[in-house]
């Protein structure tokens, strides 16, 4: 072991541990990100068969299942910066079948659908709020793409007081070193992140 990593053990090696009652939220398994003809293409099939084995635990579990995508009007007069500087995100204009849920991910009538805007499924949206109503207190976070969405949603849900766990194999990205960078410094700082395996064995013994 180097002297840098003794020297991140010893700063961040703390773990934050599980909740009480857990929810998990499936951040932006849009179209666009499974078909090769997109931008936004990311070669993440594997990531979403993860998630949905996270999520078919997360319902025999009975804890609340969260499903996001990125919603703009037509004009993109809601999109703000994020839309000028991000050109991919066009593919999120209402009514754009890039961002339709993939085949394999159709939502449930016991989950959430919750529309947003911006990288974190917290910002601008109703989402801690109903989690708190809902007397949850460790959210577990799959989904895409790990340098974006999954981060900033990631130290969202921590800076509004959550838990939260990041399930490696069920977030994904088109580029493995920001994957890797960016799972790396979720861990030391912000959340644990665990296996498909350790999460749903956690499920299973709630």
């Amino acid at each position: 072991m180097s002297n840098l990593d003794e020297n991140y053990a010893k700063a961040y090696g703390q773990k934050a541990g599980y909740g009480r009652k857990p929810a998990l939220i499936l951040v932006d398994f849009v179209e666009g990100y499974f078909d090769p003809e997109c931008d936004l293409y990311a070669d993440v099939d594997n990531t979403l068969a993860s998630a949905l084995r996270v999520r078919a635990a997360a319902h025999e579990a009975g804890i609340p299942v969260i499903l996001t995508n990125v919603v703009y009007h037509p004009s993109a007069m809601d999109g703000g910066r994020f839309y000028e500087k991000a050109k991919p995100l066009r593919y999120f204009l209402k009514g754009s079948p890039m961002g339709a849920w993939p085949k394999r991910l159709e939502p449930q009538d016991n989950e959430l659908i919750l529309s947003k805007q911006y990288p974190s499924a917290f910002f601008g949206t109703s989402l801690a709020a109903t989690l708190t109503s809902l007397g949850v207190d460790n959210v577990i976070l799959t989904g895409l793409t790990t340098s974006g969405c999954i981060r900033a949603s990631c130290v969202d849900a921590m800076s509004n007081g959550f838990i939260t766990t990041v399930v490696r194999d069920a977030v994904g990205d088109r580029h493995h070193g920001p994957h890797e960078a960016n799972l790396f410094d979720m861990e030391a700082k912000y959340a644990d992140v665990v296996s498909e395996a350790e999460i749903i064995a956690h499920l299973k013994g709630l």
